[in-house]
């Protein structure tokens, strides 16, 4: 059964200001480009206004500024982009899973589920669990001794939790995350590396989602913490003792070393690179692939990326930073010769 909406109910429901026929009734959200007269669409940037002229949708959503740029139906947000994210909630609700324990899962002794959970085929679950209401344990997933999970997460098929782990509420885990594995604590002894105990744990706040094949380590000693409300990409790492502040956002393949602190509402970009104990101020915005090598205390948008070029101009620059530290020194001599001759000229 396809669910549809008129304008009028999504208003009632999500707030916003209807201009124009509100009975439309809407069945799916699409881009400005490829949209039906039954989909919505949004704008979220007034460059792309141009193609409100030749759309099929049959209603917008857009901003203030916009508000008057067509004549369909419009739904007028002040954020249209976070408007538009829950109209797609909205029209593509996740499917309701059945509560209960499939009977090919394994749970262990003195486990607590809570009868509104669903625990599908081949989970595992281990002794003194405690899994909340409404949430969805997929198939496959294994989950440690006295780890406790809140209420209403979704955790997909295959998702590893380790033991001790402490899991907020809404918690979203997608396909091969790992969260608490051992932290990479080891020591040199007479030239064999000893293991150093991970005894940490992993405490997670709510509404956090984790993306698949990412792994969050548990802590050395304390735990390895992710307040409420981050959003962590795929494939991301993240080290014992890390600290991850309230609603910060980091992007695929981004890897956060041992006990570094990040601050709340940072923006992270794919691939870069926090050293092990640095501590980055809130708001902080680190652009994809950059290497912060030190501590940022100061609120502000921050890159480390040296642009591409053509093979043989990259050589030759290559060769030229080899150098930096030697024309530096230089420069610097000849800038106390200048002094020098003015003084004299004086």
């Amino acid at each position: 059964m396809n669910i549809s909406y008129r304008l009028a109910d999504i208003s009632a429901r999500l707030g916003g200001r209807i201009l124009g026929d509100a009975e439309v009734r809407i069945f799916q959200i699409a881009t400005l480009e490829k949209a039906q007269p039954d989909q919505i669409s949004f704008l979220t940037n007034s460059k792309y206004r141009a193609q409100l002229a030749c759309t099929r949708a049959g209603a917008v959503i857009l901003g203030e500024a916009d508000a008057e740029a067509t004549d369909l139906p419009r739904i007028v947000s002040g954020n249209p982009y976070a408007y538009f994210a829950r109209v797609s909630a909205l029209l593509n609700p996740l499917p309701e899973a059945k509560p209960g324990i499939h009977s090919s899962a394994t749970v262990g002794a003195g486990a607590k589920i809570d009868p509104t959970a669903s625990i599908a085929a081949m989970a595992a679950i281990g002794d003194g669990v405690t899994v909340g209401a409404f949430s969805v344990i997929g198939e496959g997933c294994c989950i440690g001794a006295n780890t406790v999970i809140g209420r209403h997460a979704r955790l997909y098929p295959h998702v590893v939790i380790y033991h001790n782990c402490v899991i907020g509420d809404n918690l979203i885990a997608h396909s091969g995350a790992v969260i608490g594995s051992d932290g990479f604590g080891i020591a040199m002894d007479e030239g064999r590396w000893v293991k150093i105990p991970q005894i940490g744990r992993v405490v997670i706040g709510n509404d956090v989602e984790i993306g698949a094949n990412t792994t969050i380590d548990r802590g050395a000693l304390d735990d390895t913490v992710i307040e409420d409300g981050v959003k962590l990409d795929n494939q991301i790492q993240v080290a014992h003792n890390v600290r991850i502040g309230a609603h910060t956002a980091i992007a695929g393949c981004a890897g956060i070393a041992g006990s570094a602190v990040i601050g709340r509402y940072c923006l992270i970009g794919g691939g870069a690179r926090i050293l092990g104990h640095l501590e980055l101020a809130d708001y902080v915005e680190i652009a994809a692939h950059t290497l912060v090598g030190k501590s940022i205390r100061e609120t502000g948008s921050y890159a480390a990326i040296f642009p591409f070029s053509k093979t043989e101009d990259w050589r030759r620059n290559a060769v030229h930073l080899r150098h930096l530290d030697e024309l530096a020194k230089r420069v610097k001599a000849l800038e106390k010769q200048i002094e020098s001759l003015k003084g004299k000229e004086q």
